[in-house]
């Protein structure tokens, strides 16, 4: 993988933070570095030897690759090189003029180009399996195996109908986009001490731990005189505008061409995928397995770690 440069270090951590910057089980990567992205400079980060065979981790919206610092190492034990990259816009990837789904799957293709020309297995969670669910159904030659952390499409439960199209593309919808932008060109993301930062993402992520969410923004946020401020483009914002209707993903999933693996969440919270097994099983090729994991969140990797580790090295390491 190409590299421009190296990821500068966050300041010494004071004394008295120490203990928020750790996690039981969490490893640093071995290696960082970026790719470059038809213009666009996105982090990578690596896990293993760098010989050993490579599987890529896509993140989802809104997060950090770092939040596999606990998941991406087991991954790595069993003999794989992990490598997982901030999306545009996130983490230490730079900024962008433009975000929307099609550029993160460019996004998406270009670090895989860098990881390896030849076809290799992937882990894709929430938006990131989507991602790669849509990049493996157009390029079924260049991935072995898919393993999805609760980001497979959703079936919507509403009538598909010409006028829940057009409502998408209605002018206050796509104003209130517009204004957004405008304003985000100065937008700054509110500082504030490290565990305060915490106690908010814990409004989206209410099933993690404080000392999870702590170490969380010791490696997604940055620190200057005026606090802790997410590492997130103001400009980025969860939904979007456009015409979709959720049968252009789930009609097109019987016939998914490489091995699946389908792990859901069966607890809702506010930073879900409003994606249940049930609704989908209909939908899945009769190869794929799909495990609905008691008791858990949208964060499976994260809140069951080791389990989720175990399922997928088992199934990346099926012939």
């Amino acid at each position: 993988m190409s590299r421009i440069e190296e990821i500068a270090a966050h300041p010494p951590v004071p004394p008295d933070e120490a203990a928020l910057h750790a996690f039981p089980g969490a490893r640093p990567p071995a290696r960082q570095g970026f790719v470059d992205a038809h213009g666009v400079r996105l982090a990578t980060y690596e896990w293993g030897q760098a010989d050993a065979p490579p599987v890529l981790l896509v993140h989802g919206a809104l997060d950090f690759a770092r939040t596999f610092d606990v998941f991406a190492p087991l991954i790595a034990d069993a003999g794989f090189r992990v490598v997982a990259y901030d999306q545009r816009g996130h983490g230490n990837s730079a900024a962008a003029a433009l975000y929307g789904w099609v550029a993160d799957e460019r996004d998406m293709l270009c670090v895989a180009d860098a990881v390896s020309p030849l076809p290799f297995p992937v882990i894709g969670h929430s938006k990131g399996g989507s991602l790669l669910i849509h990049a493996a159904e157009a390029l079924p030659h260049r991935f072995t195996r898919f393993a999805c952390i609760d980001g497979m499409p959703f079936r919507s439960p509403h009538p598909e109908s010409a006028t829940r199209a057009r409502r998408s593309m209605s002018p206050k919808v796509i104003t209130d986009w517009l204004n957004h932008r405008h304003t985000a060109a100065t937008a700054e993301r509110r500082p504030g001490p490290l565990q305060e930062l915490a106690r908010r993402r814990a409004r989206m992520n209410p099933r993690l731990s404080h000392e999870w969410l702590c170490y969380l923004v010791s490696q997604g946020a940055s620190v200057d005189a005026d606090g802790w401020r997410w590492k997130l483009d103001p400009a980025i914002r969860p939904g979007g505008f456009g015409a979709m209707r959720s049968r252009w993903m789930t009609d097109r999933l019987p016939g998914f061409p490489i091995p699946l693996l389908a792990l859901f969440s069966t607890i809702e919270e506010p930073m879900g995928w409003d994606c249940k097994m049930e609704d989908l099983l209909p939908y899945l090729p009769a190869s794929a397995r799909a495990l609905a994991m008691p008791d858990t969140g949208h964060f499976i990797h994260i809140e069951r770690p080791r389990e989720t580790a175990d399922l997928v090295i088992d199934f990346l390491r099926q012939a």
